[in-house]
C-alpha cells in the first residue's frame, strides 16, 4: 500500500507513524495491497481555506477527505487480485486543531491524529455520520480499528 505523507503544517509530526497507521487501516479493511493514499498536514490558514472552498464553512477544521476512485472495503473471502486497485483519495489534517481537540478530550495530539486519520480514511471509503445510524456504524468501525491498532503486537511496520 502506497501512503504518502506531506507535512506542510510547520508542526513536527511522526509521518512514518501516520503511514504505518494508514497501511494498517487499509489492510484491515481489505483494500488492494497496491492502492494509494495521500495525507497532507496543513496549518490552520490552509485548512480554513479548504473548509471554505470545499464545504463553504468558516474557520479551520480537523480533517477533510477527498475520495478519488470510490474504493470500498473488501471482504475476508476476497483474493488480493480481486480487490479493486486505485487511488483511495486525499486527506488533509490540521495538527494544531488536532492538538486542541486532543487536549480537550484528554488523550493528547497523537491519539487525536490517529483518530482523525482513521476517520478520514473511512470517509474516503464512503462512511458518513450525517444520520444517526450512519454515525453509529462509522463510530463503531472507527473504534474497532483504533482498538486493534493500539493493541500490543498488532501494528504493522512500513
Amino acid at each position: 500500500m502506497n501512503v504518502e505523507v506531506n507535512n506542510e503544517s510547520g508542526v513536527e509530526i511522526d509521518a512514518h507513524g501516520l503511514m504505518r497507521l494508514s497501511r494498517f487501516v487499509m489492510s484491515s479493511l481489505r483494500l488492494h495491497p497496491e492502492c494509494e493514499l495521500s495525507i497532507k498536514l496543513v496549518d490552520e490558514d490552509t485548512m480554513a481555506r479548504y473548509h471554505v472552498e470545499f464545504l463553504d464553512l468558516p474557520g479551520p477544521t480537523d480533517v477533510m477527505s477527498w475520495p478519488m476512485d470510490e474504493l470500498r472495503p473488501g471482504s475476508d473471502g476476497d483474493a488480493d487480485e480481486d480487490l479493486p486497485l486505485g487511488h483511495l483519495g486525499d486527506i488533509a489534517l490540521c495538527p494544531t486543531v488536532a492538538a486542541a481537540q486532543g487536549a480537550k478530550a484528554g488523550h493528547g495530539t497523537w491519539a487525536e491524529l490517529e483518530l482523525l486519520t482513521v476517520h478520514g480514511i473511512l470517509h474516503l471509503l464512503g462512511y458518513d455520520h450525517a444520520e444517526p445510524a450512519e454515525k453509529a456504524e462509522m463510530w463503531d468501525v472507527q473504534g474497532r480499528l483504533l482498538e486493534a491498532w493500539r493493541a500490543p503486537g498488532n501494528r504493522i511496520e512500513a
